[in-house]
This record gives structure tokens, sequence and C-alpha cells, in this order.
């Protein structure tokens, strides 16, 4: 792996620490938190492919 591989991913996990805890307080209904949960993947899915695209 490269050092362009490792910058995003450290920053992906900064954002996923910052924003999980205050996430799953709101979501305490499982079926939200579910809902909520894959929309979120679509998001960084989205982002990731992107980004791919836009590296390559």
């Amino acid at each position: 792996m490269g050092l362009e591989q490792i910058i995003p991913t450290i920053f992906l996990v900064a954002v996923l620490i910052l924003v999980l805890p205050g996430f799953v307080r709101t979501n305490s209904k499982s079926k939200q938190f579910i809902i909520n949960l894959f929309i979120w993947s679509i998001i960084i899915v989205s982002v990731v492919i992107v980004s791919y695209l836009i590296i390559k």
C-alpha cells in the first residue's frame, strides 16, 4: 500500500470515530439504525468509487 492509499484510509477511519458515537446515540431503534447504516454505507461506497475513478 502506498501513501496515497493509507492517508485516505486514516481520514475515513477518523471520520467514522468522530461520527459513530452520535450516530449510535440518535438511532436507538434497531430498524432506524439499520436504515441509517445502509444510507451511510452507500455514501461511503460512493465516495470511495469516485475517488478511485479520479485517482485512476
